[in-house]
């Protein structure tokens, strides 16, 4: 998940994917099930990915 958040920060430039990492990756107040329903968000900047 660290990974994979990393990633699409990397690739679109999202705060909110940044902010969710160091979430993850500090241990933070985040459940899994928390982490899940973000990344499912319509908000979720999977659109704005390009290879």
């Amino acid at each position: 998940m660290l990974d994979f958040t990393w990633k699409v920060f990397s690739e679109t430039g999202s705060v909110e994917m940044y902010l969710l990492y160091k979430e993850i990756e500090k241990g933070g107040k985040y459940s899994l099930f928390e982490q899940e329903q973000q990344l499912a968000s319509p908000d979720f900047p999977v659109a704005e990915m390009t290879n």
